[in-house]
């Protein structure tokens, strides 16, 4: 059996660097469960619709896997795990995700949150529509999206230190 070369890469990942062997094809999310343990990315449909391993690089919301690992050298990645340490508080997302009941099933809850997060690093008071449209490329099986936003506007309220 013939193994693919790899190639070593440097990234940050939640504020941390790492040199890791990367296969050219491997993709982040690969790389992010496998390797570093960041089992908080999901994987849900392998064809980049579902958005549950939606991560931040470089602050921006992306489908890890729809990114090659080799295309997060040298790059910092965010992932749910990165957004509050353990012994921390809950990130205002998390908090206003479980408050306004914006998760059942919670697979989707990772991907849904990093990319509100990416949302209001961009735009801290964020209408409805534009939370709705910074969430099209997440998928919900569960919950049918308005307890969602509205854990999106709490959070936004709460970042933002006062009432939307």
């Amino acid at each position: 059996m013939e193994t693919s070369p790899t190639t070593s890469i440097t990234l940050t990942v939640n504020g941390r660097a790492h040199t890791l062997d990367a296969e050219p094809r491997q993709l982040l999310v690969e790389l992010l469960r496998g390797p570093l343990g960041l089992t908080g990315t999901h994987v849900g449909c392998d064809t980049s619709q579902c958005g549950a391993c939606t991560v931040l690089l470089d602050g921006q919301a992306v489908k890890s896997c729809s990114v090659l690992a080799v295309q997060a050298a040298g790059r910092a990645v965010t992932t749910i795990e990165g957004l509050s340490a353990l012994d921390a508080p809950l990130h205002p997302l998390q908090d206003a995700f479980s408050a306004c009941h914006g998760l059942q099933c919670g697979f989707c809850t990772p991907g849904m949150v990093m990319s509100a997060c990416a949302l209001l690093a961009e735009n801290p008071r964020p209408t409805d529509a534009q939370i709705q449209h910074a969430l099209e490329g997440n998928l919900c099986r569960c919950t049918g999206y308005v307890n969602i936003v509205s854990a999106v506007k709490q959070a936004a309220a709460t970042m933002a230190g006062g009432a939307q």
